[in-house]
C-alpha cells in the first residue's frame, strides 16, 4: 500500500473502476432499452438530446475521477493527464455541473407546463448553457489561479469552501423548483425523481467534499487516501445511476423503462394516461348501421369509420391529419377538472403534430400554429379547435372523394352489411326461449313446487361512437 497510495493502482482502485464501468453499462442499457425493444424512433422523443447530454455528463464525471486521481497507475503525469483538464473542467462544468443543469432544465419545464400551464418561454438548448455559465466561469478562474497540488488536491481549505458552495448553490436551485411543483399530482413519478435527485446529489456532494478535505489535510496517512479514493469513485458511480431519470424527459419512455415489469403495454399517450378505450381503435361493442350521407365531422365520430378512413389516409401518405383528429378526440374524453392529464396530452399533441419539423407535423396555418404554441392554458378545452377546423377542410378537399371510390370504403360497407345482417338475425331469434326448464308440469305433482319465469334475451347495444355526447 505504501507505493500505490500516492501513485494509484491499488486493488481497491481497480475494484472501484470496475464498479464505474458496470454503472456506465447499466446507464446505457436504461437509455437504449426502450428504443431497442419497442422500436421507438428518435423523433418520437421530445428532449431526446437532453438524455444524450445527461449520459455524456455522467461518463465525463466518472472518467474525470479516474484520470485525475490516477486510479489506473499511469506513472508520471503527461500533459493530457493535467489536473486542470480532468479535475476542473471534465469533473466540474462538463460533469457534475452539466448533470445538475440538465435536471434544473427539466424541473424548469415541469414548472411552466403544470404550474403555469404554458410552454416554457425559453428553449432548453438555450437555457442549459445559460445555467451552466457560472460553473464555466468558476472553472476558468481556478484554471488561471492554478491552486492544485500534483495529486490534484486543492492546496488550501480556502479554495475547497467556495467549490463546495458552488455545488450547494445548484442543489438549492433544484430544491427550490422542486418545492414549487410539490402540489402537482404527476402521473409518471416526475416529482419523486426530482426529489431523489436532490437527495442523492446532496449526499454525493457531501461525500466528495469530505474526501477532498480528508486527502488535503491528511496526505501523509496512506490508508486514508486509498479508502477515500475508493469511496469517491463508488459514490459517483451510484450517483450517476440514481440521478439519471428518463421520466422527467418523456413519460412514455418511463413506462417502458427497465423499472417496469408489468406486461401492460403503453404504446400511446392515451393509454399511458388511462383514457378509456384508447389506442388501437378496435371496436369494443356492436356497431349499428351508419348513415353515409352524414358530413365527415359526424362520420369520423364512428370508430369503425375512423379506422377505415385512417387506413386509407395512411396509404396516401396523408394520415397525420386523421391521427391528429383521433388523438384530439381522446383528449376530449379527459374531464375539464383533470388539468394535469390534459396538460400531458396537450404537450404530447404539440410535440408530435404542431411543432415545426415534428414527427407527424400537420399542415395548418402559421397563425393557428403560433396561437397553439403561445397558449396560456394547455388544459383549455378549445385549444385545438381551430386546427381541427382547418384540417377537416383539407381532408374534405383531398381525401374524402378518393375514399368513396377506394377499396377501403368497399371493405367498410361490406363489414357494415354483415353487421346489419347479424343484428337482424338476433332480432328474429329474440322472441324464442331456449333456456332449460326444471319442469313443464304445473300441478301438485311438480316435485320442485316452484314458478316458471318467462325468459328472454335482453339486447343492449353500446352506441357511444354513433351518438356521442360531445364532439371535437
Amino acid at each position: 500500500m505504501g507505493r500505490c497510495a500516492p501513485e494509484g493502482g491499488c486493488p481497491s482502485d481497480y475494484l472501484a473502476v470496475a464498479v464505474a464501468i458496470l454503472s456506465v453499462i447499466v446507464l446505457l442499457a436504461r437509455v437504449i432499452f426502450p428504443f431497442l425493444v419497442y422500436k421507438i424512433p428518435r423523433a418520437n422523443v421530445s428532449g431526446f438530446w437532453l438524455l444524450i447530454v445527461q449520459v455524456i455528463a455522467s461518463i465525463n464525471l466518472l472518467l474525470s475521477l479516474v484520470m485525475s486521481f490516477n486510479y489506473l497507475k499511469f506513472g508520471h503525469r503527461q500533459p493530457w493527464q493535467s489536473c486542470y483538464l480532468w479535475a476542473v473542467w471534465f469533473e466540474g462544468p462538463l460533469g457534475f455541473g452539466l448533470l445538475m443543469c440538465c435536471r434544473i432544465v427539466q424541473a424548469f419545464q415541469l414548472y411552466f407546463l403544470f404550474v403555469r400551464r404554458c410552454l416554457p418561454p425559453v428553449k432548453s438548448y438555450m437555457l442549459l448553457p445559460f445555467i451552466l455559465f457560472p460553473w464555466i466561469g468558476a472553472a476558468a478562474f481556478i484554471h488561471i489561479k492554478r491552486p492544485m497540488s500534483p495529486l490534484c488536491h486543492l492546496k488550501s481549505i480556502h479554495w475547497s469552501i467556495p467549490v463546495a458552495c458552488l455545488h450547494a448553490l445548484y442543489i438549492l436551485v433544484l430544491l427550490g423548483i422542486t418545492r414549487a411543483i410539490r402540489h402537482i399530482e404527476f402521473r409518471f413519478q416526475e416529482f419523486n425523481d426530482l426529489l431523489m435527485g436532490v437527495l442523492i446529489s446532496t449526499f454525493s456532494a457531501g461525500t466528495w467534499f469530505a474526501a477532498y478535505v480528508t486527502n488535503e489535510v491528511h496526505e501523509d496517512i496512506q490508508w486514508l487516501q486509498v479508502v477515500s479514493r475508493f469511496l469517491l469513485l463508488v459514490t459517483a458511480s451510484v450517483f450517476v445511476l440514481t440521478f439519471f431519470s428518463i421520466s422527467t424527459t418523456h413519460p412514455l419512455l418511463a413506462q417502458m423503462s427497465l423499472r417496469r415489469r408489468e406486461s401492460e403495454d403503453f404504446d400511446t399517450m392515451g393509454r399511458a394516461l388511462g383514457i378509456p378505450d384508447s389506442g388501437l381503435l378496435i371496436p369494443t361493442s356492436n356497431t349499428l348501421d351508419i348513415d353515409l350521407s352524414e358530413p365527415l365531422e359526424k362520420l369520423l365520430l364512428n370508430k369503425k369509420f375512423r379506422l377505415s378512413f385512417m387506413a386509407f389516409a395512411d396509404s396516401c401518405l396523408a394520415g397525420e391529419n386523421v391521427h391528429f383528429y383521433d388523438e384530439v378526440h381522446e383528449l376530449d374524453k379527459i374531464p375539464i377538472n383533470d388539468p394535469v392529464r390534459r396538460v400531458y396530452m396537450s404537450r404530447h399533441l404539440i410535440d408530435k403534430y404542431i411543432v415545426s419539423g415534428s414527427e407527424m407535423e400537420v399542415n395548418i396555418s402559421h397563425r393557428v400554429r403560433e396561437d397553439i404554441l403561445g397558449t396560456q392554458d394547455l388544459a383549455h378545452p378549445n385549444l385545438f379547435n381551430s386546427a381541427i377546423t382547418e384540417l377537416m377542410q383539407l381532408m374534405k378537399m383531398n381525401l374524402v372523394k378518393d375514399y368513396w371510390s377506394s377499396m377501403f370504403f368497399i371493405k367498410f360497407k361490406e363489414e357494415i352489411r354483415k353487421q346489419s345482417d347479424a343484428n337482424e338475425l338476433m332480432e328474429q331469434l329474440g322472441g324464442w326461449d331456449y333456456s332449460p326448464k326444471l319442469s313443464s308440469v304445473i300441478s301438485t305433482d311438480d316435485p320442485f313446487h316452484q314458478e316458471h319465469p318467462q325468459r328472454g334475451y335482453d339486447h343492449k347495444y353500446d352506441n357511444e361512437d354513433l351518438n356521442p355526447k360531445s364532439s371535437v
